[in-house]
């Protein structure tokens, strides 16, 4: 390693995004991400036809129409908030370390490519890379690609770079302290709720019984967080959204809670997203525009969604931590 070369470079990792709302790019995106048997390990002999056949001729117009309802003037909101943590995650750690550590993006499906973040850390000198998938909840279902397309890259290297990958944080003290005060910092400005919700995305109950640590991981991190805003048990619920076709998922669904809270009497929620990093179409479609009409009309009287942590300054201080504390000996 030359004097002007970096001690190391950091790879943020997330899902990704389609680069326009519209029915062609969602199609191209969904087709990556869906056949990935990461996410859909059905035999790809049943699954192919279904999703070639089916999935990728009705599923691409609908969504994209969905994507329009929150798509910014900047572009898509996840790849805006994502490049905004970049950018402030790089000054943070300029600012810590005392020297210039280059950062970049790289999304396990659609641009900018997990490809073109290592090449452009490689063009930069970097020699040791550490690898922050942006989930603070280990799944075989998005941090496990990420392992599973880094090594799938480096198989034509004749020479690799040192790496590091960061599997979890879900338990993670910053990561708790920046929940903890988002939600604070919401009940400054619109008072509290009867009942805080903590949404995570779900994944199949088959993927539990199996072995993934998911769920366990999510109900540490809901804990955590409502001791720390020293909430009664009463006064939170966990639960799980995003799900889709006929396997059973992890409970209880939050979609299936939004509908029978008013029934047991609880007039008004507070709704947070602690599974994802930035705000995007499961969070600003799904949880804050859906959630609210389910919750509203099953005889709900007030609904708030809470921001995800985006490119808040406990947020880039966490990130920042985790670099610093999984990179010792780099630096």
């Amino acid at each position: 390693m030359s004097d002007l070369a970096p001690p190391f470079g950091v790879l943020l990792v997330n899902l990704g995004t389609p680069d326009s709302p519209t029915a062609p790019d969602v199609k191209k995106f969904l087709k990556q991400f869906l056949s990935d048997p990461r996410v859909v390990d059905l035999s790809p002999w049943i699954w192919k036809p279904i999703l070639n056949g089916i999935i990728l001729n009705t599923r691409p117009a609908k969504v994209a129409k969905l994507y329009q309802s929150i798509w910014w003037d900047e572009g898509s909101p996840l790849m805006v908030i994502s490049q905004k943590q970049r950018d402030k995650l790089k000054t943070s750690l300029h600012e810590s370390l005392g020297q210039a550590i280059p950062v970049e993006l790289g999304m396990s499906y659609g641009n900018p490519s997990l490809q073109s973040g290592l090449d452009s850390l490689k063009s930069q000198g970097a020699e040791k890379i550490f690898v922050l998938p942006l989930y603070a909840q280990y799944s075989c279902s998005t941090v496990a690609p990420v392992y599973d397309a880094i090594a799938q890259l480096l198989k034509s290297e004749r020479n690799i770079p040192e790496m590091r990958i960061n599997k979890q944080y879900f338990d993670h003290p910053a990561y708790i302290k920046a929940l903890a005060e988002s939600v604070k910092t919401h009940w400054q400005l619109k008072g509290q709720a009867d009942v805080l919700l903590m949404s995570f995305h779900g994944v199949p109950l088959r993927y539990i019984t199996e072995g993934d640590p998911y769920q366990a991981q999510c109900q540490s991190t809901a804990e955590l967080v409502a001791k720390e805003l020293g909430l009664t048990p009463e006064q939170w619920r966990v639960c799980f959204q995003s799900q889709f076709g006929k396997e059973e998922w992890i409970k209880p669904a939050t979609d299936e809670l939004l509908e029978s809270l008013p029934k047991q009497g609880v007039k008004s929620v507070d709704i947070m997203c602690p599974a994802f990093s930035s705000d995007c179409l499961e969070t600003l479609e799904e949880i804050s525009q859906e959630g609210k009409a389910e919750f509203l009309s099953a005889g709900g009287e007030r609904y708030e969604f809470i921001d995800c942590l985006n490119d808040a300054p406990a947020h880039i201080k966490l990130l920042a931590k985790l670099v610093e504390e999984q990179t010792r000996g780099w630096y």
